[in-house]
């Protein structure tokens, strides 16, 4: 295994490779694609022409098989450079729905879900939230009905769903035994989004990650292959179990990403303003809040490796991801909210990008389990149920 500062020197090659990337393919359109509401789909092509797709998975199923950083390192470049839309629907495809398929999958769903993915001729999205539910995924009530034909009819709804508008198959969350808690009686099945019955409903208007299609789904009566279940029968719960630090730590990646992105262009522009006839630099008030902001900043991003590197060695534990999770994202709310004020009037302009960052960093507390959920997870985990 590689010596992990000569990883480091990779990734940070590997961040101009994708900042290049962004220039050509993003930084033209991206302000037309916020006010559309859609990141075209063809776009997803281009990430997979780039490379920039599932990176980390086996190269017989489409990727490079490169370290685990690799992939975490695109999602933390999109949000340095200000990205948000993509990079959090990109997680959800490369870093969740994929490993998913990877970690749980059976060599068919493997070969025919995998490379696709990895070359963006197809988007993957993932079917947790319920209108009732939100973060608790024992409360879930779509359920899926076994028949004499060995298969599964499927009804119910999920709502806040990432690639909701653009995905081509979606891994849904179903009770397989409502006789028992989700925990014991749940099952995920992989269900194309052409299936008959399965119907994408409106994109949901969001205050922030406007490009990004987040949707609501509807099942009436889908039917689908055994073939298609994802895992054991009864047993997705357990599979949430297992992915979900991985999706934690990836959006405290994002965080990290999304605070040093933040700092830069705030500490750029305090060179730039001037008040009272000197650099805003240069006032005292303003430099020691720089510096509070910015040691938030590399404390967390300290932490926040520390969590990639034992989730590279499949070491992180669930409490660990929720700390990650947890102090990132709560970390980037109150940056993000600094440097805002920082820029007086202008922060609340939309054509300053420091005010994008503010409105897209507020889900970051919410998805992926809620900030009170973290802590509830942390504290079992110290103090026991």
């Amino acid at each position: 295994m590689k010596h992990s500062l000569a990883i480091q020197e990779e990734i940070t090659l590997f961040k101009k490779t994708i900042e290049a990337f962004a220039k050509k393919e993003i930084e033209p359109f991206y302000n037309k694609w916020e006010e559309e509401g859609m990141i075209p789909k063809e776009f997803w092509k281009k990430l997979g022409d780039a490379g920039l797709l599932c990176v980390d998975l086996p190269e017989q199923y489409g990727g490079i098989g490169a370290p685990f950083q690799f992939a975490a390192g695109i999602v933390d470049e999109f949000s340095r450079l200000g990205y948000y839309s993509i990079s959090g629907n990109l997680a959800v495809h490369s870093n969740i729905v994929a490993h998913y398929i990877l970690n749980s999958g059976t060599e068919e769903q493997k070969l025919r879900y995998l490379p696709k993915m990895a070359s963006g001729d197809f988007i993957g999205a993932v079917a947790m939230t319920e209108p009732g539910a939100g973060s608790d995924l024992q409360g879930i009530r779509t359920t899926a009905v076994p028949l004499p034909s060995g298969e599964y009819r499927i009804s119910g709804s999920k709502t806040f769903i990432s690639n909701g508008q653009n995905f081509d198959f979606v891994i849904v969350v179903a009770k397989t035994n409502t006789a028992v808690p989700a925990a014991k009686g749940t099952t995920l099945f992989i269900m194309d989004a052409e299936s008959p019955g399965l119907t994408k409903g409106k994109k949901l208007k969001k205050i922030g990650l406007h490009s990004a299609d987040t949707s609501e789904l509807f099942f009436d009566n889908v039917i689908v292959s055994h073939k298609q279940i994802l895992g054991e029968v009864d047993s997705g719960f357990i599979t949430l179990m297992k992915e979900l630090p991985r999706e934690r730590t990836i959006l405290a990646v994002g965080a990290c990403g999304a605070m040093e992105g933040a700092l830069a262009m705030t500490i750029d522009y305090l060179h730039e303003r001037e008040a009272f006839g000197k650099p805003l630099s240069n006032l005292q008030v303003i430099r020691h809040k720089i510096a509070e902001m910015v040691t938030e900043a590399k404390v967390n991003r300290a932490y926040v490796n520390h969590c990639l590197a034992l989730l590279a060695e499949n070491q992180l534990s669930t409490a660990d991801a929720s700390i990650a999770k947890l102090s990132a994202t709560e970390a980037q709310g109150r940056v993000v909210d600094g440097c805002l004020q920082l820029f007086g009037g202008y922060g609340y302009m939309e054509e300053y990008p420091i005010s994008r960052a503010y409105t897209d960093a507020r889900v970051q507390r919410i998805y992926g389990g809620t900030s009170e959920i973290m802590k509830e997870i942390i504290s079992k985990d110290i103090l026991g149920k």
